[in-house]
């Protein structure tokens, strides 16, 4: 039985049990004068009983789906020749796959030689054990279950605080999942940008000028174990950003005004919806548009600029190179993406604000431009800086636009008109293809993403400080 059928088969036998609870719970109110008299509704029976039979069964799948390959894999091991359980864990790993394979049927079954026979008939008979032990044991502790549900309902049972105390579990459960995977994700980029700081010092990484990791073929060859300096990569993501920002802040934040205090109902209703469809564009698609539009615009026009300048014998215009790959093209199209985070999300907050505020403005005599100024536009301050801060993440951490736009050289400049890259696409391009995870070049991918986090770390404390200061002042 595949395990789609064996979740349809728990989640129709919940649902059982569910109208059993209940026919049930009314039964017993029939004698007692009615289903007031009951401490729950029936609902509630139902629900009780309906957790009863469905939790237990999806918990006993989920941990045997966890834990069955680890378990069938220590006991095939222990069928294992001694001199398999002897290899390194590389070799044990590759012997485990050759025995996997030839349990399932692919490839001649006698490669491995006939001491290994022994592993390969363990291994299929507990994979097919497995197959057929786990649907009826989920069975039946879905009736087992359903039986203690059953026994549960009575009259003087209050079955509202029971289901309230599982939902209330779960809910937990799944707040737990969340924690504990973002401590998981924090802690692995943490220990392998430890091992990397282990091959290459901390401050040639944090204060290097140049970026360099592929690995040196000679060892006469300038920084024979790569250069990791990552202040090219910041200046790059920073420079990215800030124009992306400049072009999405004020068209963003001057399109939420608009909208929340002088558009018409109908206008908004158009406008805006129009704006968020932005959102919904793909990266790569805005990747193109830079690459194949934005960036053979600006090169034109900074030609058009040079040659102007070279006519004019202005030196400086006639010195003007512009790069093919640019960070201004990126960064413009960057900003036209993340408009509508700035939009919408300052829409919402200068609409949250209390119209009273607004009514005793104008009832002081304030235009309605001073009433948006020193009114609204203040006490909409906080989750204005939220939603400027998420479009700058959401700017720090693009990649595809960077890539077709901007280029993959490690260029230290501030000059918006060259070619840059940003950390994000150094983590992904030093991520490509088969690499050795115990190398210097590899793991500096996990130091650039632990870098990122610190970065993103430090926007969210100072967006909480600048909510916090103004909230106080506006509450």
């Amino acid at each position: 039985m595949t395990l789609p059928t064996l979740l349809i088969i728990v989640l129709a036998g919940a649902g059982m049990a569910y109208m059993l609870g209940r026919m049930r719970s009314q039964q017993i109110a029939k004698p007692i004068g009615g289903v007031r008299n009951l401490a729950s509704l029936p609902s509630y029976y139902a629900s009780l009983m309906g957790l009863w039979a469905l939790l237990p069964a999806l918990l006993l799948i989920v941990l045997w789906s966890v834990f069955d390959g680890a378990i069938i894999n220590s006991l095939v091991r222990a069928e294992l020749p001694i001199e398999a359980k002897s290899l390194s864990s590389e070799d044990l790993g590759l012997v485990m796959s050759q025995v996997t394979n030839a349990a399932a049927g692919i490839g001649p079954a006698d490669t491995l030689g006939v001491e290994y026979q022994g592993a390969i008939q363990k291994l299929s008979s507990l994979n097919s054990t497995s197959v057929k032990a786990m649907p009826i044991l989920a069975i039946i502790v879905l009736i087992v279950g359903c039986l203690l549900g059953y026994r549960s309902i009575r009259a003087t049972h209050n079955a509202r605080y029971g289901v309230e105390r599982i939902f209330n579990v779960v809910l937990i459960v799944c707040s737990s999942i969340a924690i504990f995977s973002t401590f998981g994700i924090v802690f692995s980029v943490l220990f392998e940008s430890i091992h990397f700081f282990q091959k290459v010092p901390f401050t040639e990484f944090l204060f290097g000028t140049h970026w360099s990791p592929q690995i040196a073929i000679r060892a006469d060859q300038a920084g024979a174990s790569g250069s990791f300096g990552v202040i090219p990569l910041i200046v790059g993501t920073l420079l990215i950003s800030f124009i992306a920002l400049v072009i999405a802040v004020p068209v963003g934040l001057m399109s939420a005004i608009y909208l929340s205090e002088y558009a018409s109902a109908r206008v908004r209703a158009w406008v805006k919806p129009a704006l968020e469809i932005l959102a919904g564009v793909p990266t790569v698609v805005y990747g193109f548009f830079a690459a194949l539009t934005v960036a053979p615009a600006i090169r034109n026009i900074g030609d058009g600029i040079r040659d102007w300048g070279a006519e004019n014998g202005i030196q400086i215009l006639a010195n003007l190179s512009v790069s093919s790959e640019s960070a201004l093209a990126a960064g413009i199209v960057m900003g036209v993406m993340i408009i509508p985070f700035v939009s919408s999300l300052s829409d919402d907050v200068i609409n949250a604000v209390p119209q009273s505020l607004r009514d005793g403005s104008y009832g002081l005599g304030s235009t309605q431009s001073e009433t948006i100024k020193k009114v609204v536009f203040p006490a909409a301050l906080p989750g204005i800086v939220g939603g400027v801060l998420l479009a700058a993440s959401r700017a720090i951490g693009e990649t595809m636009i960077v890539v077709m736009a901007a280029g993959l050289a490690a260029n230290l400049t501030v000059n918006p008109l060259e070619a840059v890259t940003t950390v994000t696409v150094q983590i992904v391009t030093l991520l490509v293809g088969d690499q050795e995870f115990d190398s210097a070049k590899t793991l500096a991918a996990f130091a650039l993403g632990l870098f990122l986090f610190v970065i993103t770390l430090a926007l969210n404390i100072i967006a909480l400080r600048v909510v916090k200061k103004y909230r106080e002042q506006y509450d």
